[in-house]
């Protein structure tokens, strides 16, 4: 079990980021462990078929046998929404020291395999020469695998922020974290992480927490070192639907009466959801959705509710009773 132990200046500064460097790692053990992630499948298989066998072979070299995985690889995001190139400039930065022991803890208790063998015995020069490849290939990764999708995962990612800050502010830190995994425990300030290899309790001192949402994560991933400030990566919502298309058209009188959009719109709205999250499922810009939006609350067909930085929009009693007959 890993814990971190947050005081009241720790918990005022918990707060969320999003990271594509982090995406683009985390989703080296869905090609390592496909078992693990059936929802991923159908984007596995098409990564595989266009990646080198020598790429793939130092790519996945890099997730141990328990899907750990090096921590300099995933450093604290600099920012809400950094750049991906920003972020593999930090990785490209690591000291060879810091290198060669996260690539070992990453494998240990056993030796580093193939791609790595040398890593235990080798210089600095070399250390930071492998670093550097590493950093060309997950940047050739990211461009084939990563960015074609990342406008739909910062979606997806983006609405379970919103639901994450929602339950914060209605139950505090302690509801927050009892929804976000089983594995994750808070109690009496310390938020304990089940089923971890390490074993290590961490004082974030002032150092906050940054919470990390994924869609790659199947369980919450704190940094190996013990050394590392507090982050923990987590398992976002909505995964399920980022590869579905979008719902199909609605029924005919109801699309006759609001036109389409507006009728698909309206049925989607069971929950309160976001802007961005509507604009995910329905698989256009969050502009358009607006304007929808717009029309259906000023129509009175729905309610609207600011949590955050997002307003939340839920069907009003008039939308229920169409969407009812429509159904």
């Amino acid at each position: 079990m890993i814990s971190f132990v947050l005081g009241i200046d720790d918990l005022a500064d918990t707060r969320f980021a999003l990271s594509p460097l982090h995406e683009t790692v985390l989703s080296l053990r869905v090609l390592r462990d496909p078992g693990r992630f059936a929802l991923h499948l159908s984007w596995r298989r098409q990564v595989l078929d266009l990646l080198t066998a020598s790429d793939a072979e130092m790519l996945l070299a890099l997730v141990g046998d328990r899907l750990t995985l090096p921590d300099f690889l995933t450093p604290r995001p600099p920012a809400f929404a950094p750049d991906f190139g920003e972020e593999l400039a930090a990785v490209g930065r690591t000291p060879p020291d810091l290198v060669r022991r996260d690539l070992l803890a990453a494998h240990a208790p056993d030796p580093p395999p193939r791609p790595l063998r040398d890593v235990p015995a080798a210089g600095d020069a070399r250390i930071a020469e492998l670093r550097d490849t590493v950093c060309a290939l997950l940047r050739d990764y990211w461009e084939l695998a990563i960015r074609p999708a990342w406008p739909r995962m910062r979606l997806v990612l983006e609405a379970d922020m919103t639901y994450r800050a929602r339950r914060l502010a209605m139950g505090g830190a302690r509801l927050l974290f009892a929804g976000m995994h089983p594995n994750l425990r808070w109690e009496d300030g310390v938020l304990h992480i089940a089923d971890m290899i390490g074993r290590h309790r961490v004082v974030a001192g002032g150092r906050g927490l940054l919470l990390v949402p994924s869609v790659f994560a199947h369980k919450p991933a704190p940094p190996v070192s013990p050394d590392e400030p507090p982050l923990l990566a987590y398992p976002s919502r909505g995964v399920g639907t980022l590869w579905t298309r979008p719902p199909a058209a609605e029924p005919a009188a109801l699309a006759s009466l609001l036109g389409a959009a507006r009728a698909r719109l309206l049925l989607l709205l069971d929950e309160p959801l976001p802007t961005v999250e509507l604009a995910r499922r329905l698989d256009v810009t969050p502009s358009a959705v607006s304007q929808h939006l717009r029309v259906l609350h000023a129509t009175g067909l729905v309610n609207r509710a600011r949590a955050g930085r997002h307003v939340l929009y839920r069907r009003s009693g008039l939308g229920d009773g169409l969407a009812a007959a429509a159904r």
